[in-house]
This record gives structure tokens, sequence and C-alpha cells, in this order.
């Protein structure tokens, strides 16, 4: 896939599993286009959040998804639960594959680091070099680079329990395998980190 959406729903208290439910309808409504990938809720970081990823083919698809949203009086048909959405773009980096579903979890780790200025080109580069020896302590979903607003990657790291991500972050830390050589050069300090659980609608679980 070339283009990656990633929604986040700000929803009332306790209503995770009936927003799940409408964003399965709106996305695989005939008139929908792209792909539901994965669909979680907060855990640990900012709660009451849904967020869902999403997959297209092309820019031009992604986009006529995001007009069908943003025009919609009930998007992602959970409006009667709904606080605010916000709707990201992301191009995937470029030596990734595309998002394989399947049962990775059930924790799922969204990561957005802020870059500075030139820093993409550079970080890709890191990237590339390091992530084949990271993944053999523990999966990587996707890696991703912001098509809009302030210049930011976010990764979804998958992990079957939060003892892993722990073992899977020292062990390669201790290794050397990461972080990726000069990357954390281009970064500045506005990091964030939330983990998700994916919902029962959730091809990514």
């Amino acid at each position: 896939m070339k283009r990656y959406e990633i929604a986040t729903l700000t929803t009332k208290l306790f209503t995770a599993g009936k927003v799940a439910e409408g964003v399965k309808s709106f996305c695989e409504a005939p008139e929908a286009e792209g792909r539901l990938l994965g669909c979680w809720f907060s855990d640990i970081g900012d709660l009451n959040k849904v967020m869902v990823l999403r997959g297209f083919d092309s820019s031009e698809a992604m986009e006529r998804e995001r007009e069908r949203t943003r025009r919609s009086d009930n998007p992602f048909h959970c409006s009667e639960y709904l606080i605010d959405m916000a709707l990201d773009s992301y191009a995937p980096f470029p030596f990734l594959p595309p998002v394989e579903v399947g049962d990775f979890g059930p924790i799922y780790e969204l990561r957005t680091y802020q870059l500075k200025q030139g820093g993409l080109a550079p970080t890709i580069d890191a990237w590339s070099k390091a992530v084949p020896e990271r993944i053999r302590f523990s999966p990587l979903c996707i890696a991703l680079y912001a098509l809009d607003g302030s210049q930011r990657i976010t990764q979804i790291w998958p992990y079957r329990s939060l003892e892993e991500r722990t073992r899977a972050r020292s062990e390669s830390v201790q290794a050397g395998a990461w972080p990726p050589k000069g990357g954390p050069d281009w970064l500045t300090t506005d990091m964030t980190s939330a983990i998700y659980l994916p919902t029962a609608v959730s091809p990514l679980r």
C-alpha cells in the first residue's frame, strides 16, 4: 500500500466497543475506499481514544475517502459517541513491506517523533540499515512519515505483552541493534508514546 491514514477518534467514556462497530460499518460500506487494517483503543497514554489505521493504493483514493469522511454527517458511523476526530496522512518508509494483518499483539505501541528540519531522508536511511537487525527482537508493523502537519514520523510496534516490550527494547539496545546509528541526531525532544489494544473488529489484533 502506498498511503496510510491514521484517524484518531476522541470518544465518550466507555464507548470504544460501540465506536469500533461503527468504524467497521463505515470502512466496509460499498462506497468506501481503502482497507481497514487496525482499530484499537488507548490503554496507556492519552485515554478515551480510538485509533483507526487504513491503507490505500494511491494518494487519490485516500483523498476521495478523506472527502467522504469529512463530508459525512455520521463519520465512522459513531457520531453520537464522537467528541473529536483527527485525520493524518502518511507514506510508508520505502524499504518496508505493506502492513500485514494478523495476530501480532495484543499490545500495540504507537510512537511519534518530531523531526528536525531536513531530517526525513537521513532518518529513513538510518532506519533502513537498522530495522533488519531490530526486528530480530520483535516485529515492526509499520513506520511512516507524515504528509501533512508537522515534520514527524510514526511507528507502530506490536508485542505479545508489556513484559515482551520491555525485554525486546532492552535487548536490542544492549546488542547495539537500536536505536539506528545517527537516527537520534535528527530528532527533537518532542516525542510521544501510547499503548493501544485491539477492538473486536480490528484486523490487526
